[in-house]
């Protein structure tokens, strides 16, 4: 396909090789912690969501850190199409200017999640039929905790350089903690290799749990003693889990889809710096990855995939970076057919290959 590349890891390569892949086979989504990078996964969420093809045979998890909480957030709602379509107009508004300050930022994220949440439905979203939703945060550590720029710069450099050492060094700065819908923990946070806290979800900590989760270091106050959690200050569950960094799969058959904006996987958010590290392969095994090709990204705005710096660049023009995000949400749309079309058309054989 033209746009759209499909890969497989090594449990479930064979069997969509062999056209065996059905959307029964989907027991996890994951939503990676990409920042506006996320509107190119809209196309793919409305397609769904609009065929309702997910969770026909059992309950299937969405997990996200992030941006990807978020749009898992709109997935949960009685009218999902309706409150994902709110997700995207309200976050395509938010404008910031010089002024604004880690708290002023956090009211605006606050402002995005109550307008396609609303509070009285949020029985509804914890009770799901289809979806279990997990919301990744980050429960910060010493001096990662301050909201003192000074001294949370420092906690999140030497937790960088830290890194590069060692990615389990990681675990004294931030502790993953991971709100879950459902009667129990998601599979992942049931391994031996899941080191951190699961906290069952509720309707007094769901939207402070999503607003955590997408605290940004620095640019966002945390949130400080979610109710029902460990008291702390919670931030954004990329600093954790950046791009998928769990064992998601119950057993060899289950398929993990992540619709990705690059093929690179990144750990963690410091990973970034730590270009050589990587998933296990144990945990990539039964991964479905789905991303845009480099030509589809050459045919948006500037040739592009928007990013947090759009909101310092057009700081003086608005106008234009709102114009250009809604254009990447509409090109979005011919990807999410395009996946659709190719699982319910028995195509994806032709097209896989191996992560």
């Amino acid at each position: 396909m033209r746009d759209l590349t499909i890969r497989a890891g090594s449990n479930i390569y064979e069997m969509i090789r062999d056209g065996e892949l059905t959307f029964d086979h989907v027991s996890t989504v994951v939503g990676p912690a990409v920042g506006p990078r996320w509107f190119l996964a809209s196309g793919f969420d409305l397609a769904l969501l609009k065929a309702g093809v997910l969770g026909t045979r059992h309950p299937v998890t969405l997990a996200g850190s992030s941006a990807g909480a978020l749009r898992f957030a709109a997935w949960v709602q009685p009218e999902s199409v309706a409150a994902y379509e709110h997700l995207i107009d309200s976050y395509i508004r938010m404008t910031f200017t010089r002024e604004d300050t880690p708290t002023s930022i956090r009211k605006a994220l606050a402002d995005v999640i109550d307008s396609f949440v609303e509070d009285d439905a949020l029985h509804s979203a914890l009770a799901h039929s289809t979806f279990r939703i997990a919301i990744t945060t980050a429960l910060a550590r010493h001096v990662t905790s301050s909201e003192t720029r000074l001294f949370q710069a420092s906690g999140i450099l030497a937790a960088g350089i830290l890194n590069i050492a060692s990615s389990s060094l990681l675990s004294l700065f931030f502790d993953p903690t991971v709100f879950y819908s459902g009667y129990t923990p998601p599979p992942f946070c049931l391994k031996p290799d899941f080191t951190g806290t699961s906290i069952p979800l509720n309707e007094a900590n769901f939207k402070p749990a999503l607003l955590a989760s997408s605290a940004v270091p620095l640019a966002v106050s945390g949130v400080r003693n979610i109710y029902g959690a460990p008291h702390g200050v919670y931030r954004d569950g990329g600093l954790v889990d950046y791009h998928g960094n769990m064992d998601y799969a119950k057993n060899n058959k289950d398929v993990v889809l992540l619709f990705h904006h690059q093929e690179r996987q990144i750990p963690a958010w410091l990973d970034r710096y730590t270009p050589w590290r990587s998933l296990p392969e144990s945990w990539t095994a039964n991964l479905l990855v789905v991303s845009p090709t480099k030509e589809f990204v050459e045919r948006l705005p500037e040739g592009r995939i928007p990013d947090r710096r759009d909101f310092r660049i057009f700081a003086g023009d608005p106008s234009t970076r709102i114009k250009q995000w809604r254009r990447v949400v509409a090109e979005s749309s011919i990807l999410g057919e395009m996946f659709l079309e190719c699982v319910t058309g028995g195509k994806a054989g032709g097209v896989v290959t191996r992560i």
